[in-house]
């Protein structure tokens, strides 16, 4: 039987919105921030050097809706919301989350600013 391309086992999207200069909103990506403007290479560059690439895949998208705890990154599975992204924040997320398959609590975002989702039998039609 023909193997198909394997599913990755980890997606993780990353915001990569910059509002532009004089916004009164804060952006996961800052024009005065060159650390946040690497964040997303950062990440990919990490998952190549450790080999799981192909495993994990790393997505950049717009805003997540969740500004004021930026920059944010989302893990999926398990609806993990990262805020406050650093290199280093990043790399220990990759080790221990990513690798070892436990969730750094220290840098989920807090409960009042992440609910549970709405189910889609309550959603407004």
């Amino acid at each position: 039987m023909m193997q198909g391309v394997p599913q990755p086992a980890f997606y993780i999207f990353k915001c990569q919105q910059s509002a532009p200069p004089g916004m009164p909103k804060p952006s996961c990506v800052s024009q005065n921030d060159p650390e946040s403007q690497q964040l997303f290479q950062h990440l990919a560059q990490q998952l190549m050097m450790k080999g799981i690439i192909g495993t994990v895949q790393p997505i950049q998208t717009g805003c997540l809706n969740r500004c004021q705890q930026g920059p944010v990154m989302l893990v999926e599975p398990g609806h993990t919301m990262y805020v406050g992204l650093t290199k280093e924040k990043i790399d220990r997320i990759i080790d221990e989350h990513i690798i070892g398959g436990n969730v750094v609590e220290e840098y989920v975002i807090p409960d009042e600013f992440w609910g549970e989702p709405i189910p889609p039998s309550q959603m407004a039609r």
